[in-house]
């Protein structure tokens, strides 16, 4: 839906916007780099994109709560692969029953630099 240019050789960042498959009225929006072919030759590790993202998402209409995954762990409701084999962008949802919210986190599945990149939004949901 958008994409920014970051540099001289072509990387760029490409926003993505979704709406979450089982709850109604919430959108997510997620921004992520995209290396250029250039960069690629220049610095090698040709098939592999950075796990860097960022992640916002909101209500755009009254929210219903499908059959959705209310375990701690929570239910994946995006992904896109960064490399050739494993690195994959992801974004989870998990349920805050206490807090009557829903928490999405965007991350990568695996660790990059010694840590795990992510990002983290909260949508409430109306008072029961």
């Amino acid at each position: 839906m958008g994409k920014v240019g970051v540099d001289w050789v072509g990387n760029d960042i490409l926003v993505e916007s979704f709406a979450d498959p089982k709850v109604k009225g919430v959108t997510c929006h997620l921004a992520y780099f995209d290396r250029s072919v250039i960069d690629r030759l220049q610095n090698g590790n040709w098939f592999e994109d950075p796990s860097y993202s960022a992640l916002d998402c909101t209500r755009t209409g009254p929210v219903t709560l499908g059959d959705i995954d209310r375990d701690p762990e929570g239910e994946e409701v995006f992904r896109e692969g960064r490399s050739l084999i494993l690195k994959s962008l992801r974004v989870t949802r998990i349920y805050d029953a206490k807090n009557n919210a829903l928490i999405y986190l965007g991350h990568a599945s695996e660790l990059t630099q010694g840590s795990g990149k992510m990002s983290l939004s909260v949508v409430p949901l109306d008072t029961p």
